[in-house]
C-alpha cells in the first residue's frame, strides 16, 4: 500500500462530473489498484475513489491519471507532497465473522435453495488470494454465483462482494461468476449499488432459517 499525504486538488470525469478544490488529503494507492482520497473527517468513507481494475499514470508537472476499463477518469493534481511512503501488508486473513453471520453461513449453506430453485453448493470460505468468499455455489443454470453473507449489508460489503467477483472472474473454471449479497437487513444504498453492478440482493431471515434447521434435524 502506497500512502501519500498532499494538498492536491481532484478532477472526477465520467457518468458525471465532480471537483475537489485544492486541500491537503489522505491518497491511498492499494495492491490491488485502486486509488481512493480521504480528508481527515467522514469515518472511513473516501472523498472520491477509482476501483479495480484501473490503471495510475503519473505524468509531468505532478498530474496523477487515474483510468478505469469504462474510461472514467480521476484527474489528482499534486501542488505540494508532505508524505510518500509505501508498505507491504500482505496478505489478508479475511475478516472474523460473529456468531450470528457465521450461523447464517452454515444455515444458508444447508439450504442453500433458499437463494432459488436448482441451486447446489459448491463450498463455503472458498478460498481467494484476499479472503474466502462466505459460499460459492452453482445456479439452475449451472453458472457459477458467489454469496458475501452480512448481518447487516452496507455498502463496503457490496465492495468486498466486488473485488471476490473480480478477482474469481479471471479464472476461467469458475467464470462467468455472479454475485449475491445476503444480509438480514439491506441498507437501501447497499441495494441501490448492487443493483447497478448487478449483483442480486436476498433478505435473510435468521429466526426462519433457524426454525428451517430445527425442522429438518428434527426424527419425529
Amino acid at each position: 500500500m502506497r500512502l501519500v499525504i498532499a494538498r492536491c486538488s481532484v478532477d472526477y470525469a465520467g457518468r458525471l462530473t465532480a471537483h475537489l478544490p485544492s486541500a491537503p488529503r489522505l491518497i491511498l494507492v492499494k495492491a490491488d489498484g485502486s486509488v481512493s482520497i480521504h480528508a481527515d473527517d467522514r469515518a472511513y468513507k473516501p472523498l472520491n475513489w477509482m476501483s479495480p481494475p484501473c490503471t495510475l499514470k503519473e505524468g509531468d508537472g505532478s498530474v496523477w491519471t487515474v483510468i478505469n476499463k469504462a474510461g472514467e477518469k480521476l484527474i489528482i493534481t499534486m501542488e505540494e507532497t508532505l508524505h510518500d511512503s509505501s508498505h507491504e501488508l500482505g496478505v489478508d486473513p479475511g475478516l472474523i465473522k460473529d456468531g450470528v453471520e457465521a450461523h447464517l453461513q452454515e444455515l444458508l449453506a444447508d439450504r442453500i435453495e433458499t437463494l432459488g430453485e436448482g441451486y447446489s453448493l459448491i463450498r463455503r470460505e472458498y478460498p481467494t488470494a484476499i479472503g474466502p468468499v462466505d459460499i460459492l455455489c452453482r445456479d439452475s443454470d449451472g453458472a457459477t454465483v458467489a454469496v458475501e453473507i452480512k448481518r447487516r449489508g452496507e455498502i463496503d460489503g457490496v465492495e468486498q462482494l466486488t473485488r471476490y467477483l473480480e478477482l474469481l472472474n479471471r479464472d476461467p473454471h469458475l467464470a462467468p461468476v455472479k454475485g449475491v449479497f445476503a444480509a438480514q437487513e439491506i441498507k437501501p444504498q447497499a441495494r441501490v449499488l448492487a443493483t447497478d453492478r448487478g449483483i442480486g440482493c436476498v433478505v435473510l431471515d435468521y429466526n426462519a432459517l433457524r426454525g428451517i434447521e430445527d425442522d429438518k434435524l428434527r426424527l419425529f
